[in-house]
């Protein structure tokens, strides 16, 4: 339950910090408010790595971590309000307050930002106090702060593959059709489109991004496709190594950077290829770069990138991005 907790922390504290929020709670006048509620989170953040290790041993650890859980969905909530108040503005301003049927689907038409801000002010506050009711209750537990990269080593990850049996997918039809919509779409005039599942782990994003690999339509649209699991470091040359042999290059562990990148346009060259990323957890946006640079083919080509983290996907999103709402899983699609 605790790594589900820490997740729900990271995904509030990275939405927190994207461009969205803080421009909507400049308007609003509640800035200071969110910046309380995400020192409060980072705080208690801290310490939940420890503690999934020691709640086996200790149930008042337990349901202190439960009742956490229970707040950081209620911040969850408020977020979402916020996004939809940022598709609400964005909607008004690209069509005017004339076009009452985009907006009755989103808003009421008597919308008040001033009640808004209020509400959301007064939500934000009520979110704060419990947690820093529930943060005063940690030192019952001698909880250590620990950074998730000091926790890779107790974490051993299962490399994940592109197959998955259609019994394995249930309810999901409606996720992968928006998912292919996004990926047999022409694009724009970048011959590489990147697409992003984002969400807590335990949610199927893997599942889902199989199950959308393994569709007739994209085999026939696509003139590669590639599936790399990738891991923690992230290594710009190793994935492109990984690439390149699963695309027919040849490589070898000797080769250097100079010479995967010649292989690696060389193969991909003028061909629409589909490539999934799944499990990214580096928020490097350099590396993302370097990787991205490597990948160029024929007009049309599309990356899926599988992760945990909103701000993996808005640091390797090249300008704003569309989102949509997967169960608790999010579909984003960057656009310029």
């Amino acid at each position: 339950m605790t790594e589900l907790v820490y997740s729900i922390a990271s995904n509030v504290i990275d939405k927190i910090g994207t461009y969205a929020f803080q421009e909507i709670c400049s308007a609003g006048g509640i800035s200071e408010d969110m910046k309380k509620l995400e020192l409060t989170m980072s705080t208690i953040q801290a310490v939940l790595l420890d503690a999934e290790e020691k709640q086996v041993k200790n149930r008042g650890l337990t349901v202190w971590l439960g009742q956490l859980k229970d707040v950081f969905h209620d911040a969850t909530d408020v977020l979402d309000e916020f996004e939809c108040e940022a598709l609400r503005r964005q909607v008004v301003q690209t069509y005017g307050n004339t076009s009452n049927q985009v907006l009755d689907s989103i808003s009421s038409s008597s919308f008040n930002p001033l009640g808004f801000s209020y509400k959301m002010s007064q939500k934000i506050k009520g979110i704060r106090e419990s947690l820093e009711e529930l943060a005063k209750k940690r030192a019952l537990f001698n909880l250590e702060e620990r950074s998730e990269d000091q926790n890779i080593v107790h974490r051993e990850r299962e490399m994940t593959h592109s197959f998955v049996p259609d019994s394995d997918v249930i309810g999901r039809v409606d996720d992968k059709q928006k998912i292919i919509d996004l990926l047999m779409h022409p694009g724009n005039n970048s011959n590489v489109s990147v697409i992003f599942i984002v969400g807590m782990g335990g949610l199927g994003k893997t599942t889902l991004a199989q199950w959308v690999y393994n569709d007739e339509r994209i085999a026939t649209n696509f003139d590669l496709r590639i599936w790399v699991c990738v891991s923690e470091d992230f290594s710009v040359l190793k994935l492109a190594k990984e690439i390149l042999k699963s695309a027919g290059g040849g490589s070898s562990e000797n080769m250097s950077m100079d010479l995967v990148q010649a292989s690696l346009r060389s193969t991909l060259k003028e061909k629409r290829f589909f490539i999934v990323l799944d499990d990214v957890w580096n928020e490097d946006r350099n590396k993302w770069i370097g990787l991205k640079n490597l990948l160029i083919g024929g007009q049309g080509s599309k990356i899926l990138v599988t992760t945990r983290s909103q701000k993996v996907a808005s640091n390797m999103a090249p300008g704003p991005i569309h989102a949509y709402k997967v169960f608790q899983t999010r579909i984003v699609c960057p656009c310029s």
